[in-house]
Formats: structure tokens, C-alpha cells, sequence
């Protein structure tokens, strides 16, 4: 999928049962909204229709049943929370890590494990060939 939609904050929350119980019963996943955020019924199946109106989410009848729906996500988890990281890093950083980093950091202290395992990720994905190559 190319273009991942738009999905509130709300329809997040219906996603993430999505994510957990692929093939999800409308009625499982009002349950849960329930118990979670006290939405009535109601509010559940029209975020649930939202969802599959953007293609977030897709619905198809259980086997053997005329009216028993089950959900789907359309986007994985990975899929969303890397369209929303660019689109974070974007809008409040002009699509720079650096000062995104930065500002991040004036608030949270890594441990030494934490900056290693940022080395090595950052080592992964220099577009330049490593660290070796940096350092010259």
C-alpha cells in the first residue's frame, strides 16, 4: 500500500485491537473499546466503518455465518508508525534528525547501553559506508 490514511486518534485505538486479533469479531472488538475507553457500541461500529471507508481496515463475513463481521487491518503496525514518524519528523523538523534528536535529548539521558545500541543503528544506516568512513 502506498498512501497510508489518515487515522484519528480514536480509530488508533480500534487499530490496535486490529493489530492484536486479526479476524476480529465487531462484537470483540466493542467489547474491548468498552472495557478500554467506555465507547458505547455504537461509537465502536462507526469508528470501525470509518476505518474500513479510509481502508485502514477491512470486514469480511465469518465463514459459515450471514452476519457475523470480522475486521482486519489493510496497514500493519510498521506500515503506520513509520508513515507517522515521517510525517512527525516532517512537520515539526522540516524532515531533520539531527535537531529532532537534539531536542529530544535536553530532556532524556541515555545509559551507556542505549547510545551503543544508537551507534550501531545509526552505523547500519550510514549511507556512507560506516564509521570508518566518517571519522576520515
Amino acid at each position: 500500500m502506498n498512501q497510508i490514511p489518515a487515522v484519528t486518534d480514536a480509530e488508533l485505538e480500534i487499530m490496535r485491537v486490529l493489530w492484536v486479533n486479526r479476524d476480529c469479531p465487531s462484537s470483540e472488538v466493542v467489547k474491548q473499546m468498552a472495557e478500554k475507553m467506555g465507547w458505547s457500541p455504537n461509537t465502536t461500529r462507526t469508528l470501525l466503518n470509518r476505518l474500513v471507508q479510509k481502508e485502514a481496515a477491512g470486514a469480511k463475513l465469518e465463514k459459515g455465518s450471514k452476519r457475523t463481521q470480522l475486521f482486519y487491518p489493510i496497514i500493519s503496525e510498521q506500515e503506520y508508525l513509520r508513515s507517522e514518524t515521517t510525517s512527525f519528523v516532517k512537520k515539526l523538523y522540516g524532515g531533520a534528525l539531527k535537531p529532532m534528536l537534539a531536542n529530544f535529548l535536553e530532556d532524556k539521558k541515555l545509559n551507556a547501553q542505549e547510545i551503543e545500541d544508537l551507534k550501531a543503528l545509526f552505523d547500519e544506516n550510514c549511507i556512507d559506508g560506516g564509521p570508518e568512513k566518517r571519522d576520515s
